[in-house]
Formats: C-alpha cells, sequence, structure tokens
C-alpha cells in the first residue's frame, strides 16, 4: 500500500467515526512505511480461510477482527499455534460468533512469528514537545517494568540507537542464550519510521505495536494499535 492510500484508509475510517484502525489495516499503514509486519490474511468466509491457510502455512494465529474492537486479547478473540485447516476452520466458527452483531467482522489469519524477545514500539503526542517514539521491553512487562526511552521525532539513527541503549534491559538485544544478537539498524529503522508517522500524518494520535517479536535477530511487528484524533 502506498502512502496515499494509507492516508485514505484513515480518511475512510473517520468518517465512519471510527478512533481506531483494526489491526489489519494498522498493519496496511505500517508497511507503507515499510515497517515489517506479519504475513497475514484478512478473511470472511469459510473457503477463505481455507485458502489463506494453505497460502502462509502452518502454524497460525487467528484474530477477530473488527473496527470496533481494539484490545482483542481482553475480549478472548486471539488463537495462538493453530496447527490444521481443520483447527483453523472450528476456530473461525468460534470466532465470528463472539463476533456477533460486529458488521465488519472478520478473522486475521496470520504467520505464527518464533521469537522469545519481545519489545515495544509506539508513538504519542505530549503537549510540548509534540510527535514522541517510544521504545521498551513488550510483551507483559511493558505495564509491569515500565522500561521504556522516549525522543522526540523526527529521529536520527544515532537517536534510536540511544534510546535502546538507554534502557535497563538493553542486554536482551545482544546475543544471549542461543539467541543472535537483534539487528539494531532494523529496529532502528522502525523507530524512525513510527516517528516519521507521527510528522506526517497529523490525524494518527497513537500508536502502539505490542510486541515486536525478535524473530532471530529481525524484529516483526505482530500486533499494532492505531488511535487517530
Amino acid at each position: 500500500m502506498s502512502k496515499a492510500k494509507a492516508q485514505e484508509l484513515i480518511r475512510t475510517a473517520q468518517r465512519e467515526g471510527r478512533t481506531t484502525l483494526s489491526e489489519y489495516e494498522a498493519k496496511q499503514l505500517l508497511a507503507a512505511y515499510d515497517i515489517p509486519v506479519t504475513r497475514e490474511i484478512l478473511v470472511q468466509q469459510r473457503e477463505a480461510l481455507t485458502d489463506a491457510v494453505r497460502r502462509i502455512g502452518c502454524p497460525l494465529v487467528l484474530k477477530g477482527c473488527a473496527a470496533r474492537i481494539a484490545h482483542k486479547t481482553e475480549k478472548n478473540l486471539v488463537r495462538v499455534d493453530v496447527r490444521s485447516e481443520a483447527e483453523a476452520l472450528a476456530i473461525f466458527d468460534e470466532l465470528m460468533a463472539a463476533m456477533a452483531g460486529e458488521a465488519d467482522a472478520a478473522v486475521l489469519a496470520q504467520e505464527m512469528v518464533s521469537g522469545r524477545r519481545e519489545l515495544v514500539v509506539g508513538l504519542t503526542r505530549d503537549p510540548q514537545f509534540g510527535a514522541c517514539v517510544m521504545f521498551g521491553l513488550g510483551g507483559i512487562f511493558t505495564e509491569i517494568l515500565k522500561d521504556i526511552s522516549f525522543r522526540k521525532a523526527p529521529l536520527e539513527p544515532r537517536d534510536a540507537l540511544e534510546m535502546m541503549h538507554e534502557i535497563k534491559g538493553r542486554k536482551i538485544l545482544e546475543a544471549v542464550r542461543g539467541m543472535p544478537a537483534a539487528d539494531t539498524a532494523a529496529l532502528a529503522r522502525i523507530l524512525i519510521q513510527v516517528g516519521a508517522i507521527g510528522l506526517e500524518l497529523d490525524s494518527v494520535a497513537e500508536i502502539d505495536l505490542n510486541p515486536v517479536i525478535l524473530a532471530g535477530a529481525k524484529p516483526v511487528a505482530v500486533d499494532a494499535l492505531v488511535v487517530l484524533k
């Protein structure tokens, strides 16, 4: 998706009176800014899911997806490690039933990214400094440890690398327990591009990429929330 189409996606959401993008829409926006995201297919029919399973391959993650549902985990709409087409179809029926009443209810079939290290990247708007980028430990540790750093956008590569070194858990980015050192250049590009979104798209109020999983050395955003003004 081009940046122009990403902007149109936001305008469409605003015309519909929405304050968030769906995860699928958010990932399209990120991809337009060259931020690595999971391979995924949005489906509304069982037949389409069968095709998605064959194209992406197992194991899969299946998520209930609707524009009004921002926090899928809290609503029990996420299933991981789906190992077969039959299992995927059964889960599809379950998720669609759980979203009855949502006009745009769909299921997001997503590659399952393997990696034990989870990071968080975000965008917030400070009344004084404007668009600011956040980086830190992700997953369940984001709220518990609050190990994060901030920089005002725009970011240079040096700024992004400094953010990585500021968190207390920075050793997670090093080679550890048989895992390779993180590709910090790729991480830096994500931070820089999130800042660019904040500067170029004034209608984006917040971004929350949590987790960004290190698949080996490479960072991939496996979940995304974009909040609109």
